[in-house]
């Protein structure tokens, strides 16, 4: 303690002797500014209109005298007065510039000038304004002047707030519930996280009733989740409801410059929740702090953790009975290592997930009826068909989709339709498509154009070769539209948009066709081009296809009796193995893809001229074209020569 006091005094003398040399160099500063204006009474006009040289030709019997200041610099100055006027005129020019009128105005002109001397640029300061230190200080001086007196308030606040030891308090907010805005109404959907909110708010109005269970410790509330799903916003809706105050800081601004500052900045937010009675403190992106402690060798590292496990056992002190810390992090105890002791603190954790297709249905119609009766065509909107293209995204994510269409209804002076928020969502996931780049490569083209069909007929492989009707493959088909446009954002010349489904558990049957849908881009190309043929556009699909196939093979043994987590049993000499069976598989799938794909050749060849001439084609369209070929589609699997490769892991080997 006698150490951090000592730390405390010398940082408020710093201050002290900061503040006092501000001072000291505003005075001097005006002061010079003062004699700097008195030495240069006359106003300076500054411009790069090199029209005012060439007209001194016509005005040459008011010209009272002509300079040119700096003529080997990159830019040369012309200073030049009229006599019947009081201002100096400066006109800044290129070097290039000032060599033609040299020779083509004032030599061929006769008219007369000399080279600015220093004595003269020494008392007329403002000529130079914006070159070299002289220009600098002048322009410096001049804010100085013109802010002194706002300069020296913000000073004289700073100091009386800081009282100049720094990590004394955090950028954090006190929230009064009726600055709160909206209502626990607004979590469209989301019924499972609401009840835990009501079962929390009960917790704390009826703290007697728990205290008869034994149940005495504060109430503290861990949200987790993915970003964008609200829980800032359940925070102070909280608060509101329970009508307390509400203290919001960052976790980040925990972090400071010395030894200490972390402790002392929650000491400080729990002492200003103390002196309000009952309110809560809402610790955002806090992850850093749940991080086990220990894991250092500098001791002091964990002083911040150690300072908010004591203070979140508040209620044993009577001093802070009323408050309640409510930390929100998008990492959890289940995807990342925390503190045993600190996660033992929170009573309640609340889980955050993503809106499923029903919420997202909800969420979008309240986004959109937020806006001007008549700027939403309800007719034609298909809400249940945006909510599918918009799976797996957060309430923000699907917020952020419905400005981008707005945006795209102002700039367009159109209605919100399906079609155009369906515009919106490329924009707001993928970004800008770009046909140009693309439009005269047209063997670039036509490959990206048989790369991305490859990708489709095997995402509707299954369903074709299962007896499906076309009617019912569109059904099943995510896909949103097939284009040949680049997208700088994927460094992509083109790409398959489809929606997704919502997040599920799955299975090996349906990993294996994730794998056989990635593979079948490259399949595409080596059919048409060549084993020698395929290009580097394939390395991202590659790329997923062997994480996808790691998963599978190493850390969840799809293909072996013995059920082990094989990425860690490397150190025992299990490497090469796996790697050999990732190998095969990935060969297996492969080569029913190659053999698939050649199924669909003639097709994928009448299609792909289409493609090239229109850029994008939507699903409608894809699946129109097919009709047209039915005919040509089913011959081709009639004609195959087997149904395929039965995806199954019998007799796969350990």
């Amino acid at each position: 303690m006698p150490n951090l006091a000592k730390l405390q005094i010398a940082f408020k003398n710093a201050y002290v002797r900061l503040f006092t040399a501000l001072l000291v160099v505003l005075a001097i500063g005006l002061t010079i500014y003062k004699s700097d204006v008195a030495q240069d009474p006359a106003p300076v006009v500054h411009s790069q209109n090199i029209s005012a040289i060439t007209g001194l030709v016509a005005q040459r019997a008011r010209l009272e005298y002509l300079m040119v200041a700096k003529p080997l610099s990159d830019s040369p100055r012309y200073i030049f007065k009229f006599k019947d006027a009081p201002q100096i005129n400066v006109v800044k020019v290129p070097s290039t510039s000032h060599l033609s009128l040299e020779r083509e105005i004032l030599l061929k002109n006769a008219i007369p000038y000399s080279i600015a001397k220093n004595d003269y640029l020494a008392s007329h300061k403002a000529v130079l304004v914006d070159e070299g230190q002289e220009g600098l200080m002048v322009q410096t001086l001049g804010f100085l002047k013109l802010h002194a007196f706002n300069i020296l308030l913000i000073c004289l606040v700073v100091y009386a707030i800081k009282f100049g030891i720094p990590g004394t308090g955090t950028n954090s907010a006190v929230i009064t519930p009726d600055k709160l805005r909206g209502s626990m109404d607004d979590l469209i959907g989301m019924e499972d996280i609401k009840q835990e909110v009501l079962h929390l708010e009960d917790m704390i109005r009826n703290r007697g009733e728990y205290k008869s269970h034994n149940i005495d410790k504060p109430f503290n509330v861990m949200l987790t989740g993915p970003a964008g799903t609200g829980k800032t916003k359940l925070v102070g809706y909280l608060a509101k409801k329970l009508n307390v105050p509400l203290i919001q800081a960052s976790g980040s601004a925990l972090e400071s410059g010395y030894v200490g500052g972390g402790s002392k900045a929650l000491n400080a937010l729990y002492r200003k929740a103390c002196a309000r009675g009952s309110c809560i403190i809402f610790l955002d992106e806090a992850q850093s702090l749940f991080m086990p402690r220990g894991r250092s060798e500098r001791k002091y590292d964990d002083d911040t953790a150690n300072t908010l496990l004591g203070l979140l056992d508040g209620v044993k002190s009577d001093k802070g009975a009323g408050v309640i810390w409510v930390v929100a992090s998008n990492f959890d105890d289940a995807s990342s290592d925390m503190d045993e002791a600190m996660l033992r603190r929170f009573s309640v954790k609340i889980n955050f997930r993503l809106p499923n297709k029903g919420e997202r249905v909800e969420l979008l119609k309240s986004f959109l009826s937020r806006k001007k009766e008549g700027l939403v065509d309800w007719a034609d909107l298909d809400l249940g068909q945006v909510a599918e293209m918009t799976a797996n995204l957060s309430p923000a994510l699907l917020e952020t989709v419905v400005e981008r269409a707005s945006m795209i209804s102002i700039q367009e002076k159109s209605i919100i339709n399906t079609d155009l928020m369906f515009r919106a969502y490329e924009r707001a996931t993928i970004g800008l498509t770009d046909r140009a780049t693309t439009a005269e490569k047209d063997k670039q083209r036509e490959r990206v154009a048989l790369h991305e069909l490859g990708h489709f007929f095997m995402q509707i492989d299954p369903h074709l070769r299962a007896g499906m009707s076309l009617e019912q493959v569109k059904q099943k088909s995510h896909l949103l539209k097939i284009s040949t446009e680049s997208v700088s954002k994927l460094g992509a010349l083109g790409y398959v948009l489809q929606s997704g489904d919502d997040v599920s558990l799955r299975t090996l049957e349906e990993l294996e066709q994730d794998v056989i849908q990635l593979y079948g881009g490259v399949a595409a190309e080596e059919l048409f081009y060549g084993a020698r043929g395929i290009s580097v556009g394939s390395q991202n699909d590659i790329e997923k296809a062997t994480k996808m196939l790691n998963l599978m093979v190493n850390r969840l043994s799809m293909y072996s009796r013995s059920k082990l987590d094989y990425t860690q049993l490397r150190n025992e000499g299990s490497g090469e193995h796996t790697v050999r069976q990732v190998e095969e598989k990935s060969d297996e799938l492969y080569s029913y893809t190659l053999g698939a794909i050649r199924d669909y050749k003639a097709v994928i060849e009448s299609i792909k001229d289409i493609l090239l001439d229109q850029y994008v084609l939507s699903k409608d369209a894809v699946f129109a074209l097919l009709e047209e070929r039915h005919e040509l589609l089913t011959g081709s699997l009639a004609s195959a020569r087997g149904a395929g490769l039965k995806l199954c892991a019998e007799g796969a080997g350990a």
